[in-house]
C-alpha cells in the first residue's frame, strides 16, 4: 500500500493512494461508514502503533469500499502533508561512499569560491578523489536533525535569512516500527513499516561553518520547514528491492542527477542493528539513506535560485516536489 497523511476540509487524516495516484481513500470515514473503532486511524503514528493488525484492516476497508467516490478524493484537491508529520525520531545517515568523498571537496571550493581564490578552485579540481575514510566502512554514520521541521510535498520550502547557498538532497528513507532494543540485522526488517523520499535541504554556507567544530551539522540543516519527506509511505511488499531503485533530482523541470540506491555502505537493516545498540527503537522513527552520489548542488556546484522547483523522483515510491524561496525577495 501506499499510506499518506492529507488534510482536507481542515482535518488532518490517513489515506490509502490508489494505484494510478490521482485519488486517496479516507480510511477512517469508511471504518466510520462500517461502524468500526476509529482510533488507529487517527494519525500515521496511531496506525504504525496499532499493529499488522490494524493495517490490514485498513486493507480490508480499501477492498470493500476503494471503488465507492465519496470516500475519495482527487490528491490535488486535498493538501498532501509530510506521512508522518512529527516523527517521533530523525536520523539520517551518511551512506552512498561518492557522496561522502565528493561532499567535502565541494564544501572547499564552496569555500574558495566565497574568498574568490581562483587557484585554490583549480588546484581543488585537479586532486583525485582520494580513499574513504575507513570509519564509514566500519560502522553507520547518522546525525539526529529535527522533527519538528517536517513539511511534506507541494510546499514552499523558506530559505534561511542567515544563508545565501540554499541546496537540495536526493535521498529515500524508512518509517519504522515496532519498538525494539538490541535488533539484529536479520531481524530488522521486522522493523521497517515503510519507505518514503527525503528532501534534506541544507543551507551549505552555514553548513561550512559549523561542520569545522567537528560536532555535527545544526543551522545547515535545521530551519523550519527544511525537513521534507514523502509524498507517501510505500509498503515493503509494494518495493520488493530497496537497493535497486532510481533515483532522479530535477530543478525547473531539468535533470540535475540520477543515481540508483544500490551501493550503500550499510543497509537499512544494518543501520537498524547500530542504532539499537542499548537504545531502543521507537515506532514512527525516520531514518534516511543519505544523500545519493551526485544527488546534490554541493557535489555539481549547482545551487538553488529563488523561486525553483526541486523535484526528487525515486522508483517505485514517487515524486516529492517543493518550491525554495528567498523570505527577503
Amino acid at each position: 500500500m501506499k499510506l499518506a497523511t492529507f488534510r482536507s476540509a481542515g482535518q488532518d487524516r490517513i489515506g490509502i493512494v490508489h494505484s494510478n495516484d490521482d485519488r486517496i481513500f479516507d480510511i477512517a470515514a469508511a471504518a466510520a461508514r462500517d461502524g468500526q473503532d476509529l482510533q488507529a486511524f487517527a494519525s500515521m503514528l496511531a496506525l504504525i502503533d496499532a499493529g499488522p493488525g490494524a493495517l490490514e484492516q485498513a486493507a480490508a476497508l480499501f477492498e470493500k469500499h476503494g471503488a465507492d467516490p465519496a470516500l475519495s478524493s482527487a490528491t490535488s484537491a486535498v493538501d498532501l502533508l509530510a506521512p508522518v508529520p512529527e516523527p517521533r525520531q530523525m536520523r539520517d545517515g551518511m551512506s552512498f561512499p561518492l557522496h561522502i568523498l565528493q561532499a567535502p571537496r565541494g564544501q572547499r571550493k564552496l569555500a574558495a569560491r566565497a574568498k574568490g581564490d581562483m587557484a585554490e578552485l583549480a588546484r581543488i579540481d585537479a586532486e583525485p578523489l582520494g580513499e574513504l575514510p575507513e570509519v564509514y566502512r566500519k560502522q553507520p554514520i547518522f546525525y539526529i536533525t529535527n522533527r519538528f521541521s517536517v513539511r511534506g510535498t507541494n510546499t514552499t520550502v523558506k530559505w534561511p535569512r542567515y544563508s545565501k547557498v540554499m541546496d537540495y538532497e536526493l535521498e529515500f528513507g524508512i518509517i519504522t516500527k515496532n519498538r525494539g532494543a538490541n535488533i539484529p540485522a536479520a531481524k530488522a526488517g521486522d522493523h521497517i513499516f515503510g519507505y518514503t523520499i527525503f528532501n534534506d535541504f541544507s543551507a551549505r554556507d552555514a553548513q561550512r561553518i559549523e561542520m569545522e567544530g567537528r560536532l555535527g551539522p545544526a543551522k545547515g540543516k535545521s530551519f523550519d520547514g527544511g525537513n521534507v519527506m514523502g509524498p507517501w509511505i510505500v509498503t515493503p511488499d509494494e518495493i520488493s528491492d530497496p537497493y535497486k531503485l532510481k533515483m532522479e533530482a530535477r530543478v525547473n523541470g531539468e535533470t540535475r542527477s540520477t543515481g540508483v540506491s544500490d551501493g550503500m555502505l550499510f543497509s537499512f537493516e544494518e543501520i537498524i542493528a547500530h542504532v539499537t545498540q542499548d537504545e531502543t527503537l521507537m515506532p514512527g522513527e525516520f531514518i534516511g539513506s543519505g544523500t545519493v552520489g551526485n544527488g546534490c548542488g554541493l557535489e555539481l556546484g549547482w545551487y538553488l535560485e529563488h523561486g525553483d522547483t526541486v523535484e526528487l523522483e525515486v522508483e517505485k515510491i514517487g515524486v516529492l516536489k517543493n518550491r525554495v524561496e528567498r523570505q527577503d525577495a
